[in-house]
Formats: C-alpha cells, structure tokens, sequence
C-alpha cells in the first residue's frame, strides 16, 4: 500500500506543480498606481503567450500562424 501511494504521489506531482505555476492574469487596476505600467505591459504579454499555445495547439504552418496570432490578439483585447 505505502508503494502505491508513493507512486500516485510520484505520477501526480508534475500534474500539481504545473497547475500551481501557471500564472493568471494580472488586472492593472488592481495594481498599485506607481506599478500599473509594468502590469499593463505584463498582461499583454500574457495574452500573446497565450495566443501563442493556442497556436502551437492548432499546429498551424508559419505562413497562417501570424494572420491566426492577429485575429487571436484581436479578439482578447479589442482596442
């Protein structure tokens, strides 16, 4: 029993430890004034990264990767 246990906590610990490393995403109004420009700065580069799994996840060619990266920044953060 105890190797049993032993192995599930061995399987399941790099499962916990990414879910625990993912970062959310930060919101610059909540954020202390002298800090908002480093916050806005992150959070877009947040949705990039995330556009940018999404991508990777379509497994789309290089030449229909940057026209799916546009409409992807267009849709989370339309300005």
């Amino acid at each position: 029993m105890k190797t049993f246990l032993f192995c599930l906590a061995f399987a399941a610990g790099p499962i916990l430890a990414t879910q625990s490393l993912a970062q959310k995403l930060v919101d610059p109004k909540t954020v202390a004034p002298e800090y908002r420009a480093a916050a806005e700065k992150r959070k877009a580069e947040q949705r990039q990264q995330d556009c940018a799994h999404k991508a990777a996840a379509e497994q789309l060619l290089p030449r229909e990767r940057a026209a799916f990266l546009v409409r992807c920044l267009e849709t989370v953060d339309p300005k």
